[in-house]
């Protein structure tokens, strides 16, 4: 039997986009999607008016879908908003929702707070899903499955410049294959040539190179990277968490490598896409052990001093850059604070 109510949560939007289509297609014939389907925003409306709507008897039609975006009352620290949510009418719709009416909660964030009595409530007669970013181990599966939905051939060589490239980002690798398949038509293949072409950089991609810059020592490109992706709206704070990640990775292969670990064998300690283990094979070459350790050590001081406050974020960010570059000269480190 159909569900009734739906939680929707998480940060990946294109699982919850599907789920969102799949409930109003399983709902709604066509013919009636254009005129009973409601859509709210939490911040914006209270819950009550969007129970009261979805108590009203569809207009045409016999069922109805009612979407209430950012259920912030969900969240353990909630924004304050210029109104109050009365959840107590949502704690009794829960209990008996009409048959008419499928009401759908889209609440895009990564946690909720499980203690709330509401959640509890939704736990219990309600379907509730979590929908998270994907890992980079699953994202060969995910590039299969969209190539199918499309119509189109990926060969398995070239999965890893989608991993490269546009990393584990589905909206986003929805979009540079749907790129791909209006080249090269229904039943066509992509070449790595096309792909390779075609193919936007994401932010991941450009923290790789800010790796490879860190290696090769280059500090004006490590920082026309940075400048790059500040325009491209990326916060400082979450490159310090792209780069800690990336080092995080060469540290594990590191020690692997140390004991022994084949490459093939890493997969099972380092959960990463085995692109993304090859070539941190290929750039731990570049450090000590000592090194990586020294490192992860400042990007872990950078980010609290970001999030502290303690100085403005743009500089801390070049200036653990220039750290980073020069963290060994001449066989010894530089003291830098």
């Amino acid at each position: 039997m159909a569900k009734k109510i739906y939680l929707l949560y998480g940060a990946e939007d294109y699982l919850i986009q599907n789920h969102k289509k799949k409930i109003i297609e399983q709902t709604l014939v066509p013919e009636d999607r254009e005129f009973n389907i409601s859509q709210y925003d939490l911040e914006e409306i209270p819950i009550e008016d969007v129970i009261t709507d979805a108590e009203t008897f569809p207009f045409l039609g016999d069922n109805k879908v009612v979407i209430a975006y950012n259920p912030v009352f969900l969240k353990a620290r909630p924004e304050p908003l210029a109104f109050e949510h009365d959840i107590d009418s949502l704690l009794r719709y829960i209990e008996n929702p009409p048959e008419y009416s499928v009401l759908l909660l889209i609440a895009p964030y990564e946690k909720l707070d499980e203690r709330k009595k509401v959640f509890k409530q939704l736990k219990k007669h309600a379907e509730v899903q979590s929908l998270q970013p994907v890992k980079e181990w699953d994202i060969d599966k995910w590039i299969q499955s969209i190539a199918n939905d499309l119509h189109i051939t990926i060969p398995e060589s070239i999965h890893e410049l989608f991993a490269q490239e546009v990393g584990t980002n589905l909206l986003a690798l929805r979009n540079e294959m749907e790129k791909l398949a209006l080249n090269v038509g229904e039943g066509g293949l992509v070449t790595r040539e096309l792909a390779e072409d075609l193919l936007s950089h994401s932010a991941e991609t450009s923290g790789l190179k800010m790796v490879d810059a860190v290696m090769e020592k280059n500090l004006g490109k490590a920082i026309m990277l940075f400048k790059d992706l500040l325009k491209a709206n990326e916060e400082p704070i979450s490159l310090v968490a792209l780069l800690a990640s990336q080092f995080r990775i060469i540290s594990q292969v590191k020690t692997l490598k140390q004991k022994g670990y084949a490459q093939n064998q890493m997969r099972d300690y380092v959960k990463a896409h085995p692109f993304v283990i090859k070539m941190a094979l290929k750039r731990e070459r570049a450090f000590t052990t000592e090194e990586v350790n020294h490192i992860i050590q400042e990007l872990a001081e950078t980010d609290l001093m970001m999030k502290q406050g303690l100085m403005e974020k743009e500089l801390a960010f070049e200036l653990l850059l220039y750290k980073l570059i020069h963290i060994k000269q001449n066989g010894f480190y530089i003291q830098t604070r």
